[in-house]
């Protein structure tokens, strides 16, 4: 069959990656895609928002599957807009519709899922412009630290956490009345600090029937010790050492199998993947909150330690036929490491020459901010590089992760030298 990838980062170059080793496909597209996808399928420049570009271009290739990387064209409605259009419904779509998606859209939506069914979270109330007051009053009943998330999608930062009470009440003031994330934080809720040690969960389902992948963890502040800004993930380990036998079963039973059963109870259409943020607490899971499509860098260790072919479980999720496929794990450990433009996560500079791919070995480059530009390879985004390797332990795993990022170069070139030294 013909597939077709929506995206461009390092989660897109993945599944391109592992799609490309299946019998089953027989022509990859990616769209935009980056340098990486270009070497494994065939590129197409098309915004990943554009629902009437992508019909053009499926009808054109004779594509039968698209899936979807990011989060903001499902949120929009992609699988709707599939399924509401005679030329292009018969075209599997992997990824949830727009109802579901909210998860994902909006935070209060997802707070008021997991009450709704019981699932274990942080308490939380969510304010907008006329009750900001309101707001202030309730940051008083908390204690340190405080968690501000604004309702909307804001690229994966749009979450403040702050020790200081008057420092908490400008940020709220700043996100409600002075739109510091936009459309993202007309509305924000603010929830209860929990402490303890996170970890990413990731489910497969088909509206009916569900699959676990492996657990990952990732590190998402920009400096060494988890300190710094916030920013898209700069590294992640899979499995987590931590995440126990007795662990995995009190996720699986207070957490996966509620949130599936609350989407069938809720009318929440749902094919795809649901991740699942997760903290530690003391030795209970509770959940952080929902993305809507799989996690990056997580998906550059999880994808990686997959042995079943990725387009039969996609094929058994359009079917419905999900309860049939046997996942299989390989044992090894994945770790990847994320480097960075110079600057990142806040202004940097594109279009800086990377050198050094061909010296790669016994690790895998998956390419998210990166292009080809005049026959060489060149930065084009914050996050330009995931460097993914196996070992039978994570310290073997990142070592080898480490000795290749010393192969490769470009300028003002930034990494955390650190990952997994809290495991």
């Amino acid at each position: 069959m013909n597939i077709l990838i929506l995206g461009s980062g390092g989660r897109e170059h993945t599944f391109a990656w592992k799609l490309s080793q299946s019998p089953l496909c027989k022509s990859l597209f990616v769209a935009p895609g980056n340098s990486g996808t270009s070497q494994i399928a065939i590129n197409l420049d098309l915004k990943v928002t554009d629902f009437q570009a992508i019909k053009k271009a499926v009808l054109k290739n004779e594509i039968t599957m698209v899936v979807v990387g990011p989060e903001d064209p499902l949120v929009q409605g992609v699988h709707d807009f599939f399924l509401n259009d005679n030329a292009i419904k018969h075209v599997s779509v992997i990824g949830p519709q727009k109802a579901a998606a909210e998860l994902e859209g909006s935070k209060e939506f997802a707070k008021e899922f997991m009450y709704r069914h019981n699932i274990p979270t942080a308490a939380y109330k969510s304010f907008n412009a006329s009750n900001v007051e309101a707001g202030y009053a309730f940051l008083e009943t908390l204690n340190p630290p405080y968690v501000l998330k604004a309702d909307g999608l804001a690229a994966g930062k749009g979450v403040l956490i702050l020790n200081d009470l008057n420092e908490a009440k400008t940020e709220l003031k700043s996100m409600l009345i002075d739109a510091k994330f936009g459309e993202a934080s007309t509305k924000v809720v603010i929830e209860e600090f929990l402490d303890g040690i996170e970890l990413s969960c990731f489910v497969l389902t088909d509206g009916k029937n569900y699959k676990i992948l492996p657990t990952a963890k990732d590190y998402k502040r920009i400096g060494e010790g988890d300190t710094g800004l916030n920013t898209g993930g700069m590294g992640a380990v899979s499995p987590v050492p931590f995440a126990t036998n007795d662990f995995l079963n009190k996720i699986e039973e207070r957490i996966v199998k509620p949130t599936i059963e609350g989407l069938k109870k809720d009318n929440l259409p749902y094919k795809g993947f649901v991740f699942i943020g997760l903290i530690k607490v003391g030795n209970d899971p509770k959940v952080i909150e929902y993305n809507v499509r799989m996690g990056d860098p997580e998906t550059e260790v999880v994808l990686p330690r997959l042995k079943t072919d990725l387009v039969e479980i996609f094929q058994a999720i359009a079917n419905q036929t999900l309860d049939k496929v046997e996942i299989v794990i390989d044992e090894r450990t994945a770790t990847t490491v994320m480097l960075v433009s110079g600057g990142y996560p806040e202004a940097y500079e594109k279009g800086k020459e990377i050198t050094g791919l061909e010296y790669i070995t016994d690790s895998i480059p998956f390419h998210a901010g990166a292009i080809n530009k005049d026959g060489k390879v060149v930065t084009s985004g914050g996050r330009v590089m995931a460097i993914t390797s196996y070992g039978d332990t994570y310290e073997e795993a990142i070592k080898k992760s480490y000795q290749n990022i010393e192969k490769l170069h470009f300028d003002k070139m930034n990494y955390r030298k650190d990952i997994g030294f809290d495991l």
